[in-house]
């Protein structure tokens, strides 16, 4: 006989078990119940009080993730690939596969999908997560699955004037967040991200915590956005204001915050920046709260904005921050201090950004105009 402990972690849990328990059942059904309904379990087998069912594979790399502090994005990217391996080798558990059905699953995406080398890494670092933290097993994935030659693409960087063109096109909050990508060179959920606390009117200085890597770093304060930025302030003011007056939830905290003092959240230091319109439920706590704004809706304005421009340039998320680097390059700024503004951790991924100035390249001739007798 099986029996199902609950704990309060959700609201399904604070509930008793509809399952009967006094009838014999299966864990697979006492855990597909539980994985329904969200909830954290064990099962124990009455004849055999030692054993412990372990949760499903899936809860398992949430635990893991979630104990090595990973982003949520990196947690569900994960996950995907892990369904996706599973469901290629069905119905074989990934405890029984090795090295070589690692490989035919990769051989099955670069076939099917023409997966990229960078996807391809993407999904080499989510099996070796799988294999090496949850499972505890070394499959040999390193050694049948070499790391694919990274292509060298030049980053996009836009003209001074296309800048003005695209900004000329965003109005509102959107406008705002983009002239901060462009003029901080953040990322956009960085950007999003950003908390009152941490900007700084007087060292012109914007903090950007717990970026990629988990690095904490000192970016620019636009003087051109210091008056815009204030204004946003006092607007966050009345979405804090009546959160506090309706006694809602606090925002997010970083771990070690929260552990430290829970009440942190309801405090305007730690409140959004940026603060969405309407109050949310944390996909990981279940906690209805109010969240910051949605980044995948300023990247659609930007993308907005290139069209009503005319630009045909790529309109990727990190446009702006490409742009950002190449300028100051441009006008003179080190390599060692962009690299510093921009959070790398090795300077080869900053030199990208080093190309030929539009004056030398212009004053380059072409082979052809030479033959021609133009040049």
């Amino acid at each position: 006989m099986w029996q199902i402990k609950h704990y309060a972690q959700c609201q399904h849990a604070r509930n008793a078990c509809p399952l009967d328990t006094s009838q014999p059942a299966s864990p697979f059904q006492l855990t597909r119940y539980c994985t329904y309904k969200q909830c954290q379990l064990t099962v124990t087998d009455f004849s055999r009080p030692n054993r412990i069912i372990p949760p499903p594979l899936l809860e398992q790399i949430k635990q893991c993730m979630r104990n090595g502090a990973c982003s949520p994005r990196t947690e569900r990217e994960c996950i995907y690939w892990t369904k996706l391996f599973m469901r290629f080798h069905h119905p074989r558990h990934p405890k029984e596969l090795g090295g070589p059905e690692i490989g035919a699953f990769l051989a099955h995406l670069a076939d099917k999908r023409q997966m990229t080398g960078a996807a391809r890494n993407q999904v080499v670092r989510a099996l070796r997560f799988l294999y090496t933290q949850v499972l505890q097993l070394d499959p040999g994935l390193i050694a049948v699955t070499p790391p694919p030659p990274r292509l060298s693409q030049p980053p996009t960087v836009l003209t001074p004037s296309e800048i003005d063109r695209v900004f000329a096109n965003m109005q509102g909050l959107n406008a705002l967040f983009a002239r901060l990508l462009y003029g901080a060179g953040m990322r956009l959920i960085e950007c999003a991200q950003l908390r009152i606390r941490d900007i700084d009117f007087e060292s012109s200085a914007i903090v950007v915590r717990h970026g990629k890597g988990e690095r904490d770093r000192v970016t620019l304060l636009p003087a051109a956005l210091t008056q815009p930025l204030r204004q946003q302030i006092t607007s966050a003011r009345h979405a804090y204001e009546e959160d506090r007056n309706h006694q809602r939830n606090g925002v997010m905290l970083p771990h070690a915050v929260a552990a430290r003092d829970p009440q942190a959240g309801t405090q305007w230091e730690w409140f959004w920046l940026f603060p969405a319109e309407r109050e949310s439920i944390d996909p990981r706590s279940g906690i209805l709260r109010r969240h910051h704004l949605y980044e995948q809706g300023v990247h659609r304005a930007i993308k907005r904005a290139f069209l009503a421009a005319g630009l045909t340039k790529s309109a990727s998320k990190h446009v702006l921050r490409h742009t950002f680097a190449a300028h100051l390059l441009e006008a003179g700024v080190d390599l060692r201090t962009v690299q510093t503004l921009l959070g790398h951790a090795d300077v080869a991924t900053t030199m990208i950004y080093l190309r030929a100035p539009d004056e030398t390249r212009g004053a380059i001739v072409s082979p052809l105009d030479r033959r021609d007798g133009n040049g």
